[in-house]
């Protein structure tokens, strides 16, 4: 999980750093120390340290800027809300993907294609993506079985997907993509076997490691396989 992420969400949980946040995000515009000390009701030195603090978890960015009438002294540091996007998904969850696959499928759909093919087309493109960006980070020569197993589970761990080792084969105990697999499941599912067999190829691991359909309640409904 992203560890930043959580340090952010739990930076909400103070009253009065919830408070100040909330501020930010209604001011419209960037605001003063002073200004959040009075919205909550807090002395400015004691709004300062809070605010800083939300600029450290990613919450707010700061700089030095003159606001209306410019008074005799320092030029005063104002806060506003960042552009970042922070979540946290426990399990592991990767909405975006899904999303980010879903709209490229709409938006590239060829005449002479099925929006179901489209999906297909787009994951398994984005799978090999990912498989090729981790064999240029580790560059492994040519690999079996063993070693493609391992890479792959490498990939699949840092997506949340909770590979396991049994029997020979990588069972992944967390699906991403849930809920939504739950409400359209073979459209979800499919899309997770090709983007995972796009993986596998991006890898050049598809000669000797299979991504294979094997639903199982509670779990991903795709595992990895020996050929």
């Amino acid at each position: 999980m992203d560890r930043s992420a959580i340090a952010a969400v739990a930076a909400l949980d103070d009253d009065v750093r919830g408070a100040l946040y909330a501020f930010a995000r209604a001011a419209g515009g960037p605001i003063t120390r002073e200004a959040g000390a009075d919205a909550v009701g807090i002395s400015r030195k004691l709004a300062a340290f809070h605010l800083d603090k939300l600029v450290a978890a990613g919450l707010l960015q700061a700089r030095i800027e003159a606001l209306g009438t410019r008074r005799v002294g320092r030029t005063p540091k104002v806060y506003e809300p960042s552009d970042t996007d922070i979540a946290v998904h426990v399990p592991p969850r990767e909405p975006q993907v899904l999303a980010d696959i879903l709209i490229q499928a709409v938006v590239t759909e060829g005449a002479d294609e099925r929006a179901g093919e489209a999906v297909l087309r787009v994951a398994r493109a984005r799978g090999v993506a990912l498989g090729e960006d981790e064999r240029a980070r580790v560059r492994p020569g040519r690999i079996g079985a063993e070693r493609a197993m391992t890479l792959a589970s490498t990939v699949l761990e840092r997506h949340g997907f909770e590979p396991c080792r049994a029997a020979g084969t990588v069972r992944l105990r967390n699906c991403p993509f849930h809920p939504l697999a739950a409400t359209a499941p073979e459209l979800v599912c499919g899309l997770n076997h090709a983007f995972l067999t796009g993986m596998l190829e991006g890898l050049h691991a598809h000669a000797t490691v299979d991504a294979v359909l094997a639903p199982r309640q509670g779990a991903c409904c795709v595992e990895l396989r020996p050929r």
